[in-house]
């Protein structure tokens, strides 16, 4: 785990009490604000499954499984996930060279934002294959659309199937054409159910500005992300073949190359295999290639 933080501590507490992990290490910059997250983890001993804690340095993620990388500054009150964009790239090119010296066959999972922008950063700066560094990307997006969904029609929000891929940011799209529940299609379930439509506008606008809400009222979101990323490492470490929306390198899919983004890919102990081309509406491809027009602009700026 690199970057303690909120976010970071929070998905070591997530992953220390899943019971996934045998050995946790965690690297900050601040090596003791490090040392007292790893203390206070290690003392929940008594109540958790078998795991070792302990603050390292970047030569201990030289034969890490997975390295994730939670490190940068984090969003504030009004600003936009890509104003992140020069301080944490910053960051990362400093941090990677370090990280990639010595690790072999693990992933990086990048989780900083602006994500997707970072993650493409991560694939050009330690050349590894787009298989083994990925990001977080939209899987808790998804999941809050799944929420605000299940609130609507009090069904489950395991038991239905929406996705919002794109950019982990304000140019994501939610796709409301392959919104399913029990194998029927969104409006059609609201119909049998005897429920008015689902308010589109309404929920694309809760999910697109959760972070913002959540941020305004207390600094910083860090329990959901952090549940996203425990289920990221879940697939991986028990190869389960999992379909989730992580952001990777997009190499012609839907008319869109040259960046990372968030499409349904299968995630398993070898990393992200190939996005999986699903049969969009003519609307929420060019909702996504704007959305990777964002991206490509971005990565412009910092020159990759």
């Amino acid at each position: 785990m690199v970057g303690v933080g909120a976010v970071g501590a929070s998905v070591a507490y997530a992953l220390a009490v899943s019971g996934l992990a045998s050995e946790l290490v965690l690297v900050d910059v601040n090596a003791a604000k490090a040392e007292g997250e790893a203390m206070d983890l290690a003392h929940a001993a008594a109540f958790i499954k078998p795991v070792t804690i302990y603050a390292g340095t970047f030569a201990d993620c030289r034969d890490a499984g997975i390295v994730i990388y939670c490190a940068g500054a984090s969003q504030k009150p009004g600003e936009t996930r890509l104003d992140l964009l020069q301080k944490n790239y910053a960051i990362l090119r400093e941090s990677l060279p370090e990280l990639r010296r010595g690790n072999g066959e693990g992933i990086l999972l990048i989780v900083s934002n602006p994500v997707d922008v970072l993650t493409h950063a991560a694939l050009k700066i330690t050349g590894l294959s787009p298989e083994r560094v990925f990001g977080s990307g939209t899987v808790l997006d998804s999941s809050r659309f799944r929420h605000s969904l299940s609130r609507h029609c009090g069904v489950a929000p395991r038991n239905i199937h929406a996705y919002v891929v794109g950019e982990h940011g304000d140019s994501e799209v939610l796709l409301w054409s392959l919104a399913y529940i029990a194998g029927t299609g969104l409006d059609r379930f609201c119909e049998l159910a005897g429920l008015p439509p689902v308010n589109r506008p309404e929920v694309d606008a809760s999910v697109r500005n959760a972070g913002y809400e959540i941020i305004s009222r207390k600094g910083a979101t860090y329990y959901a992300v952090s549940l996203a990323v425990k289920r990221i490492c879940e697939s991986i470490i028990r190869d389960e073949n999992s379909i989730l929306t992580v952001t990777g390198l997009i190499d012609g899919a839907y008319g869109v190359s040259g960046c990372c983004l968030s499409l349904p890919a299968v995630v398993n102990s070898r990393g992200r295999g190939t996005p999986l081309k699903l049969p969009l509406t003519g609307e929420e491809e060019e909702a996504l290639r704007r959305s990777a027009d964002i991206l490509k602009a971005a990565i412009r700026r910092i020159n990759l």
